[in-house]
């Protein structure tokens, strides 16, 4: 019992360390990404979409929905 322990701890210490700093690495890269930008900017206006005028409230709740999903 204390052997599969001891296995475990040197394998969470090394090899499991190291597979969390590579995917922590790989998702900064992967949001930092030359491409991404435009989403981002899009995501981030998503507050401002219809600050010049309100969402019409004459088309149902679902038009709306996928209106603004497709824009």
């Amino acid at each position: 019992m204390e052997d599969t322990y001891t296995i475990m701890r040197v394998f969470a210490g090394s090899w499991g360390m190291m597979f969390l700093l590579l995917s922590f690495l790989g998702v900064i890269l992967f949001t930092l990404r030359p491409g991404s930008r435009q989403v981002h900017r899009d995501t981030a206006n998503i507050p401002f979409r219809y600050d010049d005028r309100p969402a019409g409230d004459d088309e149902p709740a679902m038009t709306r929905q996928f209106k603004e999903a497709r824009q």
